[in-house]
């Protein structure tokens, strides 16, 4: 970088909306001097972050890893939710060649076909009508056992609105006359996406050695009994379904992962096909006929996948690269995956000359529990990199809006719209 140019900085304010109504508006509420300044006096506009905007299915609320591959590819990139939907609709899902394979060698050996996945209507992670098709695609491919491991969201939905979902699922499986509902799971335990492992383990042996502190014979008994335990959906402790009806994930078995987005299902997958695991002691690794992942969660994962991803070319990231610019991307952990490979158009590996910032996240249960985060630790890594002057272009996160947001805790939503304002303040002083 030249001495006399300037860094230009792409600040991502992850979660931070624009609303004319002030009613349960944490940024409305809070005590943000730099923002308002910033708002009034600087030239401004919105953009529209969901449906057709960034390539998602109409009236479909965007998010984190949506928007970030739109800004990285500077156009509307179709996701993986409409590619599949389409797919459905034009009747072409059944004859996708992985899948089909997959459930071909299930009838083969006559060996039972687990689906997991976020079971939910919130079209974000995964979607509940790719759950139903991949049970019917099962039933019409000949496939004799079929149980559904249902993680709860709670999270892209209300927190307890999980019962309508499984009681369609349950029904698409007695239509099917295959199998049933085997366990269900708050994706706070399945879907971590932190390297919190003592999360992912009971999830994992739930799923592989149908191990449990509760089990019930019903979907709708053991939800319930969750709710009186005081747990929303997307906290819903590992649960046993079937009263031992149901065998666990077992030798010979097809799994086949129905999470579309690949950030939350990085890494159960991993403790499934990883030889080298070692984040935790597995008591039981079987050894799958196939794992199937509906999407690329990772080119380093040694797994099947029934979409791979679209090549993205000329992003941001590639554009620098190519013009011999410097670049640097800084976010904490929840958000580190979306500046560098959601931002990349589905890239790992960074380009020529693109460097990046990785700030551990606090090890909390929620992040209501400390609505700054890691902010002020961002905001000295970035302050440090503006004032080096070593970058032609810096992208940085500040997840707070999002992941505190999500919390639905209004309090702590408005300390973290007040945290960001004071990092947003010591960057432009910078």
């Amino acid at each position: 970088m030249s001495k006399s140019a300037k860094t230009t900085l792409l600040l991502i304010l992850d979660g931070w909306g624009h609303s004319t109504k002030t009613d349960h508006n944490a940024i409305a509420a809070a005590e943000s001097p730099t923002w308002d300044s910033i708002w009034n006096v600087q030239p401004a506009t919105l953009i529209a972050t969901s449906g057709n905007s960034v390539g998602l299915p109409e009236d479909q609320m965007g998010n984190s890893e949506v928007g970030h591959m739109n800004m990285g590819a500077g156009r509307v990139v179709y996701q993986s939710l409409t590619r599949i939907d389409q797919d459905i609709a034009e009747g072409t899902f059944a004859e996708n060649a992985i899948l089909k394979e997959a459930l071909d060698i299930a009838v083969s050996k006559n060996s039972t076909v687990h689906l997991l996945g976020l079971l939910s209507p919130g079209g974000i992670h995964c979607h509940e009508n790719h759950m139903f098709e991949a049970i019917r695609l099962a039933s019409n491919r000949g496939c004799q056992k079929v149980l559904l491991h249902a993680f709860l969201d709670g999270r892209d939905t209300p927190p307890r609105s999980a019962m309508n979902s499984l009681i369609k699922a349950d029904k698409e499986l007695k239509t099917s006359g295959l199998g049933g509902i085997a366990s269900i799971c708050g994706r706070f335990y399945a879907m971590d996406r932190d390297n919190r492992w003592d999360r992912i383990k009971p999830a994992y042996e739930l799923l592989t050695e149908s191990k449990s502190e509760f089990s019930f014979k019903n979907v709708d008994t053991a939800l319930n009994a969750a709710y009186e335990r005081g747990e929303d959906d997307e906290f819903v402790k590992p649960t046993l379904v079937g009263a031992g009806e149901y065998p666990p994930i077992s030798d010979n078995d097809v799994v086949i992962f129905m999470n579309f987005r690949a950030d939350r299902a990085r890494q159960l997958t991993r403790v499934f096909v990883d030889e080298s695991f070692i984040e935790f002691e597995r008591s039981r690794v079987p050894k799958l006929s196939k794992f199937v992942m509906l999407t690329e969660y990772s080119s380093d994962i040694s797994a099947a996948c029934a979409y791979p991803p679209l090549e993205l070319e000329n992003v941001l990231g590639a554009h620098l690269a190519n013009a011999g610019k410097t670049q640097l991307r800084i976010a904490e952990t929840e958000k580190y995956a979306h500046v560098t490979f959601f931002f990349n158009g589905g890239r790992e590996e960074p380009f020529e000359n693109e460097h990046r910032i990785l700030v551990p996240s606090p090890d909390v249960a929620t992040y209501d529990l400390k609505p700054e985060m890691s902010a002020p630790e961002v905001t000295s890594k970035l302050v440090e990199a503006i004032v080096s002057n070593r970058y032609d272009a810096i992208i940085c996160n500040y997840a707070n809006g999002d992941m505190v947001g999500h919390t639905g805790n209004f309090t702590a939503a408005v300390k973290a719209v007040e945290v960001i304002d004071t990092c947003l303040k010591e960057i432009i002083n910078a």
